[in-house]
């Protein structure tokens, strides 16, 4: 928040405290690890903490674009996926080489940073649709306000994920 800005309040507020909780237990999970830890596959899935944390910074930064103007560039048109765009897909859920968790951290509190000054300054009742895609049909609008509380929901779940891959690494909870 700039010196200029005054403080959220209501609704706006109510986002940035729950973006702000769930941030905070997404990255509690990543707290003391090793880059080594934080690729770690602990369960069957092919999840890892730092990848879920670059995967949450990643979304959440697409969602905030969409929310500016509801254009996303980046959706296959296709149904048909290359091995390539499979390959891509799954590096977005691991630390790739040359990433570190101190590296995908610091991008997540850039990119929330930024996600809070939209959530400040937006205005949450305009509309976009969702843009084309294998998976969405058409004609289905999202408002800015749906938009913040979908990054919110996908921090959540995520950071339950991390959850769970941290207690199988060393016994870590987030809570309890």
């Amino acid at each position: 928040m700039t010196n200029n800005e005054q403080p959220a309040t209501g609704e706006r507020a109510d986002i940035l405290d729950f973006l702000a909780k769930h941030r905070y237990f997404l990255r509690h999970t990543a707290q003391g690890l090793t880059d080594e830890q934080a690729n770690t596959r602990s369960t069957v899935s092919e999840l890892t903490i730092g990848g879920l944390i670059k995967h949450v910074s990643a979304v959440e930064q697409h969602w905030a674009e969409f929310a500016q103007g509801g254009r996303s560039d980046d959706v296959p048109a296709e149904s048909e996926f290359t091995p390539e765009m499979i390959a891509s897909w799954q590096d977005q859920f691991r630390l790739t080489e040359g990433e570190t968790l101190a590296g995908v951290l610091a991008e997540y509190e850039k990119v929330a940073a930024a996600t809070d000054d939209l959530v400040r300054t937006l205005d949450l009742e305009v509309s976009y649709e969702l843009p084309s895609a294998p998976w969405q049909p058409p004609g289905v609008f999202w408002s800015v306000r749906r938009v913040f509380l979908h990054i919110t929901a996908e921090t959540a779940q995520h950071a339950g994920h991390a959850d769970i891959i941290r207690e199988a690494i060393d016994g870590q909870k987030s809570m309890g």
